[in-house]
């Protein structure tokens, strides 16, 4: 029997759960997944025209685990993101400003407030909308207090003061979002908006002045911030740093910056969580992808099975 995650069992399992949780437990089995990076075989992205999560067994390629991918990536991108912000940033960072205001930054916001303690979010977005959208799903986090939210009205007033910047914005070109000169010294970049061939969003010269980390370079050099810079431009595998093999950010003063653009053992690790996780709340249903034979050389009486079942329902 394979298990099945269509879109309301995974709004269960966050209802159930709570989104915070979630996507902190799911941070720490990403974490557990790269400490196994050398037993990955490493590939670039595949792309498919519709996402779907499948967790297969390794050893007979049986599919376990059926999942819808669309709010799964979400929340395995934000789990992502504040991993890397929790060996990278400083450890007494409290302001994050987040540059695009979209259907990510919700998940952004929640995971760095509940796992590094941001408690104040300086929000921009070019569409107002998108900011009142963030704001509304926010509400319940400013009225206990726990978070406030400050309305910037252009980047420049977004990013003064933060420790973290996090970049997630849709523009699918070359774009400019973040110019070097709003960049000061000991400050956290998130850059989650570049992760197509094509598209970026930081000025070159950021990255020149950044200790830069990745998930799998060769990905990242084509979809990634790294697209703008030269092949032997030095990176550092985020992996290493969470394995203890590597330091991370070095200096108070340092900019460090995480070119995030997804890999398949963030989605792997995500699965696995997932599948657990329905378990353990009875969450989800199960489907047959294989039928029962009492005769494996006789399929055909299987398939004839449902055809007589369909003539008594008749």
């Amino acid at each position: 029997m394979t298990r099945y995650i269509d879109v309301t069992a995974m709004q269960q399992l966050v209802l159930q759960h709570g989104v915070a949780a979630l996507m902190a437990e799911m941070a720490d089995c990403i974490r557990e997944g790269f400490l196994r990076w050398d037993e990955f075989d490493q590939s670039h992205r595949i792309n498919m025209a519709v996402g779907v999560g499948v967790l297969a067994d390794a050893a007979t390629g049986y599919p376990m685990l059926l999942s819808e991918i669309t709010i799964l990536t979400a929340l395995r991108t934000a789990a992502t993101s504040a991993l890397a912000a929790k060996v990278l940033a400083r450890p007494n960072s409290r302001s994050m400003a987040l540059i695009g205001n979209g259907s990510q930054s919700e998940f952004q916001a929640i995971a760095f407030m509940t796992q590094l303690g941001i408690t104040e979010l300086r929000v921009f977005d070019v569409d107002r909308q998108a900011t009142d959208k963030l704001v509304a799903n926010l509400s319940p986090y400013v009225t206990n207090g726990t978070l406030r939210i400050v309305r910037a009205s252009s980047i420049r007033e977004a990013v003064r003061g933060a420790d973290i910047v996090t970049t997630v914005t849709a523009d699918k070109t070359n774009a400019t979002i973040l110019t070097d000169d709003l960049v000061k010294p000991g400050m956290h970049l998130n850059a989650v908006g570049g992760d197509c061939a094509g598209k970026t969003e930081l000025q070159p010269s950021i990255l020149l002045r950044s200790k830069v980390f990745v998930e799998y370079e060769p990905q990242t050099r084509v979809r990634g911030e790294l697209q703008q810079m030269q092949q032997d431009f030095k990176t550092y595998a985020l992996w290493q740093v969470l394995a203890g093999r590597q330091p991370g950010r070095d200096t108070a003063e340092q900019v460090t910056l995480f070119d995030s653009v997804g890999f398949a053992l963030e989605d792997l690790s995500a699965l696995r969580y997932i599948h657990a996780l329905s378990q353990k709340l009875g969450v989800g249903s199960t489907v047959d992808l294989i039928p029962a034979l009492r005769n494996p050389k006789d399929l055909f009486a299987c398939a004839a099975a449902a055809r007589a079942t369909l003539r008594q329902a008749a």
